[in-house]
């Protein structure tokens, strides 16, 4: 029996996209990466030297390209992930990870590290885990600090060590925002840099997530007070650019705690590089705006306004079009052309959509369809050219931790521990629903045949033998 349960789209549509100068197609290596050597190195070191299928590790916040895609595009062979799971069943093991980290794992070789810091937000640590035992290897103390903001929202959905770690071989990069970004090797757990002057107001705590990009490490400091991006050189930690949010706020006579307290001017949403026109471009959702950069430079290179805050969720890219949530009280996806210069919201935004739309997961796109997790348990499926809703389920849970795709198969975590796994397509089908003992505040991991799931208190690794998968 179908979960599904069909609303009225609220979609609105704003321009046609321009047919004459169709943008460059999703690429499992564009060409940023081909001129990179750490990065193709990376990517190397992604494939199994065996003769099953790749393995591909997970070096940051949403996996490989970024978007939750376990497989590189247009793979066909699956690679073994588990279909069910509980406390009993295809756990390979179960690793209490110390204080509070909504943090995604990384993944590279035998190594998984993760970030977590005090409930009070004094002592900020890098744990590394081993993969194939679960034994915790390092827990290193990177920051502290003495008189830490209070969380102002009790904790609830947020904590001192939400930002995720990247991670190449032989380094770390582990980010707790304006309380500290630093590079540890991964060999020794030493502290090779560390920056904790780049200031920020976060109230609410910090977000985003780091971003690699060449030579680079790219921060995102959407705050109370100050907005900018920063990019870190990866060998020295110093500063190669810096640029501050363009947006006009607009809010200094708006009445009551939000705009008094500055949330209207923050964000929570991690940047994506893409490629458009042949060339790299940084996609990112902030306040009052949503931006293309470039991603050497930090130059803007167009913006769109809207009139939403605190988004979360990270941009998708199709190809063709780039899909951005606005915010958290507003909210809406808006599709828009990549390509343009300046202020283009009167001419690239395509389609806007404010049906279901998720708040604090970031969306999922397989095969031409947008897949989001609301908060409030709904699951919606959007066609991606056009902005018509397919279906929209009530699947129940309540979600933060952003989905997967992996093995023809959509994985959604929520914040009691469930996971529902669906097949995607024109039709709501849940394959299978496991449960954990804790809520999902963490997004996935996956790395080989496992899922490596971080809950408000453990770290697993589940993974079956194969069989019960057909």
């Amino acid at each position: 029996m179908s979960l599904a349960r069909m609303f009225k789209p609220g979609l609105r549509r704003v321009a046609q996209p321009s047919r004459e100068a169709p943008l460059r197609q999703r690429n499992p290596m564009p060409q940023w990466r081909k001129r990179n050597p750490i990065a193709i190195g990376c990517l190397l070191a992604l494939v199994s030297l065996g003769s099953g299928p790749a393995q591909a590790d997970w070096p940051e916040f949403r996996g490989p390209w970024g978007d939750g895609h376990v497989s590189a595009p247009g793979t066909a062979q699956p690679v073994g992930l588990p279909l069910h799971w509980s406390e009993t069943r295809n756990v390979r093991w179960k690793t209490a990870i110390p204080y509070r980290g909504w943090s995604t794992p990384v993944v590279l070789g035998n190594q998984v590290w993760l970030t977590t810091a005090t409930v009070d937000g004094h002592d900020f640590y890098a744990v590394c885990v081993d993969a194939d035992t679960g034994r915790i290897r390092f827990n290193e103390r990177v920051f502290h600090s003495d008189n830490p903001e209070p969380l102002g929202n009790g904790a609830s959905m947020n904590c001192y060590a939400t930002p995720s770690p990247v991670i190449e071989p032989g380094r770390v990069y582990v980010h707790f925002g304006s309380f500290g970004t630093a590079c540890l090797d991964t060999a020794t757990g030493q502290v090779l840099w560390r920056r904790d002057d780049l200031r920020c107001r976060h109230y609410r705590g910090p977000s985003s997530s780091l971003v690699q990009f060449e030579n680079l490490v790219i921060l995102t400091f959407d705050g109370v007070d100050l907005q900018y991006l920063v990019a870190l050189d990866k060998q020295t930690g110093k500063t190669v650019w810096k640029t501050n949010r363009s947006a006009i706020w607009n809010d200094e006579d708006v009445p009551g705690p939000m705009a008094r307290d500055g949330d209207l001017r923050k964000a929570h949403s991690t940047p994506l590089i893409v490629t458009v026109a042949g060339e790299p471009q940084m996609l990112s959702a902030g306040a009052k705006a949503a931006y293309g950069y470039d991603p050497r430079t930090g130059r803007e290179l167009w913006k769109v306004h809207h009139l939403d805050y605190s988004v979360a969720p990270r941009p998708l890219f199709d190809g063709r079009l780039a899909f951005i949530v606005t915010g958290l009280t507003k909210r809406e996806l808006w599709a828009i052309k990549p390509d343009g210069h300046g202020d283009v919201t009167d001419t690239h935004v395509v389609w806007k959509l404010n049906t279901h739309v998720c708040k604090y997961a970031s969306p999922l796109l397989v095969d031409g369809l947008i897949y989001m997790a609301a908060e409030e348990s709904f699951i919606t499926c959007v066609e991606a050219a056009t902005g018509q809703v397919v279906w929209t389920g009530r699947v129940g849970g309540r979600f933060a931790s952003s989905p997967i795709y992996g093995d023809g198969r959509l994985y959604f975590f929520d914040q009691d521990g469930t996971t529902k796994v669906l097949k995607p397509g024109r039709t709501l089908q849940v394959l299978a629903t496991n449960t954990l003992d804790d809520g999902f505040m963490a997004s996935p991991a996956a790395a080989g045949k496992a899922l490596f799931l971080r809950t408000r208190s453990h770290l697993y690794r589940i993974e079956s033998g194969g069989a019960e998968n057909n």
